[in-house]
């Protein structure tokens, strides 16, 4: 496996797979991998001949106060874990490489999507992700990108902008890998204190109730929604972000009976300082 710091040493790998024809896979990652990033890379490895893993905490998407500075960075690790899944390139960029001009140049999808769930606190964030991925699409040039639908939100945006900047590149939402218990892999669970740890149970668990429901033949959205924030409410270290409903594609809004399609149930909610996410997708067929 090689790993890659610059652009240049990126680009002249790709245009060697181009040249010969391979087809080629990107999983973006901020670092810190997981058995959830395992299972992107172990997935792109199984489906494209060059797999590239970028690992790179990007700045643009984090607001004022939130977790930059504390945020994992484990490269060495992360070279181990890519490497034993089948990736064979690691871009692992700085900032500036990234970033190279002071006066930058955005990617941003608009409208209700970016504006609801975790765009509602945070503004910005959207906005640097496309525009990080936008560059990793047009120096990776990948026949697959391939994300996890724990960040659902993010996959809807991420559909959105392919398809409205005609980006050729066929993306793959993987399933949420999850631990013994249920909690939703994420590289911010290694912040959470024991008893928060316990706690964050309560997202999954309270998740596969309204799945249960939902299986049972419950309709009404709202009673959904609110089943779900009344038992993430009764756990004392819970702090409700939001816990929502919207229909698939495109994160529109739900109608009261749930009629056919898909629907995303999420939740967002901080444990001390630690802030969660989780969803499921319901559908009527």
């Amino acid at each position: 496996m090689k790993l890659c710091k610059t652009v240049a040493e990126l680009r002249e790998e790709i245009a060697l797979a181009k040249a010969a024809g391979k087809t080629i896979g990107l999983v973006p990652t901020m670092g810190a991998l997981h058995e959830g990033h395992a299972s992107l890379i172990k997935a792109a490895a199984m489906e494209n001949e060059l797999v590239v893993v970028s690992v790179f905490v990007n700045p643009t998407q984090f607001g004022p106060n939130e977790d930059l500075d504390a945020y994992p960075r484990t490269l060495d690790a992360d070279c181990k874990l890519a490497e034993s899944m089948g990736a064979d390139i690691v871009f692992a960029p700085s900032p500036a490489e990234m970033y190279p001009s002071e006066d930058m140049t955005w990617v941003e999808v608009t409208g209700d999507i970016t504006k609801v769930l975790c765009g509602r606190t945070r503004p910005i964030h959207f906005r640097g992700v496309t525009t990080v991925v936008s560059k990793l699409f047009n120096l990776a040039q990948p026949d697959h990108a391939y994300f996890g639908q724990k960040d659902a939100q993010q996959a809807e945006v991420i559909k959105r902008m392919v398809k409205d900047l005609f980006f050729n590149v066929q993306l793959r939402i993987m399933p949420i890998v999850r631990e013994v218990d249920g909690l939703a892999k994420s590289s911010r669970n290694t912040y959470l204190s024991k008893a928060e740890r316990a706690a964050a149970v309560v997202l999954s668990s309270s998740l596969e109730t309204a799945k249960t429901l939902f299986d049972a033949g419950e309709r009404d959205s709202k009673k959904l929604v609110e089943g779900v924030k009344k038992l993430i409410g009764d756990e004392p270290m819970a702090d409700i972000d939001y816990v929502e409903m919207y229909a698939l594609p495109g994160l529109k809004p739900v109608p009261e009976v749930l009629t056919e399609g898909q629907y995303l149930l999420a939740v967002a909610v901080k444990f001390g300082s630690t802030r969660l996410i989780d969803n499921v997708i319901l559908e009527v067929k």
